[in-house]
């Protein structure tokens, strides 16, 4: 521990603290902009200067607060009318190259910057305007990259790059000429970018966004001729709460199914259904794979922006991932079919909206042909969580008070091990429950498997299914796929027995509860909290195990027949398709 005085308190902390961390402890908010928590301090934009005073001459020289440590000694004053003018300049500088059209901004309410222009008063400024005129990248339709009103702090970049691994934004140019995007001009949907998000969502201000068409809903509902669906990920009913103003972690599941119906749609099912549905169908194929051969390591393929990442960068591991589609997809294909049969409605007659915190998921709606298996587009659009918060406003619906209300049979009521899938390990543990009534017949004694729990970027453990020894991995943030496709390659150059048999990848930190489409200001401390509601949810439901569900039973007992059959392939799994990193 070291002391250090703030604005005349004293305080310890452990050495290696910066000053913006120091000053937290003590109540004192220094202003930051391009400082992010899941990112390395870089001192871009320099508002959180800060006075750094010589004991011995008292004069002080300005430092930036989100990377200077703090040390033995350290006298530091964070606010004064000189610290306030410069914040205030470098706001203005900010703004004088940055649009006003903050009206039609996505990010309006929400940007840093202009909530930053609000704390300190701003509503002149002394500098000209100079709007660099610079196109908008729209070609991956749900993420838009408006580079006009990018301030180049770098947190798109760094997420981009470091976070996920993936290098889609990289910096062009020099000063004031500096273009953030794709290297060569290359276009957003052409580059390496594998739509997980993660820019928008580290991005502080409206420069990368995220867009659906959300007008053209109320005209879908009105249609008397369209069947109107819905369905929910398992991580928004964790996280929506936040966007009208409940505590982090609420669980709002009850009231998901209310707003929904007050916006007019007919029927209400919950995605949940369909991972209890993906358990069984990528269970039945690992448990495959270990007794009658196969590709293994097995990996999970719940998360369209890991598979995009796989079908670009790891050509010849695309074999070991699961077949099996994700419980989006798996829910628009028996919407379509098995109950579109029971209500006697055309596939091409109902329009089924999903709701998830991920900006892949569109693109995963339009995949491939597999994405057709009902003769229509099994998903026909898809709302992120920040999105259909929006819808829910403009419907004048006073969320944070309606009453709960169940989600529709056949295909709505779900196991607590589906609702786990939106944290990471979550698909691992749900998946374990099962495999262990497959390999052994009997039911696992205590199904809350806390090894694969918590943030650690790469969890290990290992079972025993009735001999069969399971080596498992779980890994979330795509930087952190590289470190164990290595160990696997290695192994297998050295003659090695393989170091895992099963390994779920989640390609946002914390998985689907911090996805590209969650409401902003992710920390991990806010993970785990909206991890922790659904692990609540899990605790809760009586039934904890997907091949318990009864309508999953019925499911297989009128439809499908059993786990891996042939009409299960057609419309449960997909296949897989090497393509390169730019087009």
């Amino acid at each position: 521990m070291i002391n250090v005085t703030i604005n005349g308190k004293q305080i310890a902390v452990k050495k290696g603290t910066t000053v913006l961390k120091a000053a937290e402890k003590l109540n004192i908010k220094i202003p930051t902009l391009c400082y992010n928590p899941d990112l390395p301090a870089w001192a871009s934009c320099g508002i959180c200067v800060f006075k750094n005073v010589d004991p011995r001459t008292g004069r002080a020289r300005m430092a930036r607060a989100c990377c200077t440590a703090c040390s033995e000694g350290m006298t530091i004053i964070t606010h004064d009318p000189d610290l306030v003018k410069a914040r205030r300049t470098v706001l203005e500088l900010i703004l004088s190259n940055h649009p006003d059209d903050c009206l039609k901004c996505n990010r309006s309410g929400k940007c840093e910057l202009q909530n930053l222009a609000i704390e300190f008063g701003l509503r002149e400024n002394r500098f000209q305007k100079i709007i660099l005129e610079q196109p908008t990248d729209d070609s991956y339709e749900v993420i838009v990259l408006d580079r006009k009103k990018c301030i180049s702090c770098g947190s798109c970049v760094e997420a981009c790059q470091h976070m996920q691994n993936v290098w889609a934004l990289e910096y062009t140019g020099r000063g004031d000429k500096t273009i953030i995007g794709p290297i060569g001009e290359t276009k957003l949907i052409d580059s390496p970018c594998v739509k997980c998000g993660q820019c928008a969502a580290h991005c502080p201000v409206g420069a990368i966004t995220t867009h659906t068409p959300i007008e053209l809903i109320s005209d879908i509902l009105a249609d008397t001729e369209i069947t109107s669906v819905a369905s929910i990920a398992p991580s928004v009913r964790a996280t929506l709460g936040e966007e009208f103003g409940l505590p982090i972690g609420t669980l709002t599941t009850g009231k998901i199914y209310s707003a929904l119906r007050m916006l007019g749609f007919k029927h209400i099912f919950d995605t949940n259904f369909a991972a209890d549905l993906t358990i069984m169908e990528e269970g039945t194929e690992l448990v495959g794979r270990l007794t009658k051969g196969g590709a293994l390591p097995m990996f999970t393929s719940c998360c369209p922006a890991w598979v995009d990442y796989a079908e670009k960068n790891l050509h010849d591991m695309l074999p070991n991932l699961s077949t099996a589609k994700s419980p989006q997809q798996m829910q628009g294909a028996i919407t379509k079919t098995y109950f579109a049969q029971q209500i006697g409605v055309k596939a091409d007659k109902i329009f089924h909206i999903s709701i998830m915190p991920c900006t892949a998921k569109a693109w995963e709606a339009r995949r491939d042909d597999s994405m057709i298996s009902s003769g229509a587009k099994d998903v026909d659009m898809v709302l992120t969580t920040r999105e259909f918060a929006t819808l829910i406003r403009q419907a004048g619906i006073d969320f944070a008070n309606l009453e709960d209300s169940q989600a529709d049979s056949p295909i709505g009521p779900y196991t607590g091990a589906a609702t786990i899938f939106g944290a990471t390990g979550g698909v691992m543990e749900a998946a374990l429950r099962t495999a262990h009534k497959l390999v052994t017949g009997n039911e696992l004694g205590d199904v809350n498997y806390t090894p694969v729990r918590g943030l650690q970027g790469v969890k290990k453990a290992e079972v025993d299914l009735n001999g069969i020894k399971v080596k498992l991995a779980v890994v979330h943030q795509l930087s952190n796929v590289e470190k164990i496709i290595k160990e696997i390659k290695d192994a297998k150059a050295n003659g090695q027995e393989r170091p895992y048999d099963f390994i779920e990848v989640m390609a946002c930190r914390g998985g689907c509860i911090a996805g590209g489409g969650q409401p902003y200001g992710a920390t991990d401390e806010i993970r785990i909290k909206r991890a922790s509601a659904l692990y609540t949810d899990d605790e809760t439901h009586e039934i904890r195990c997907s091949h318990n569900n009864p309508l999953i039973t019925k499911i297989y007992a009128d439809y499908f027949g059993e786990p891996n059959s042939e009409k299960a392939h057609h419309l449960l799994h997909t296949t897989y398709t090497k393509r390169n990193l730019y087009n």
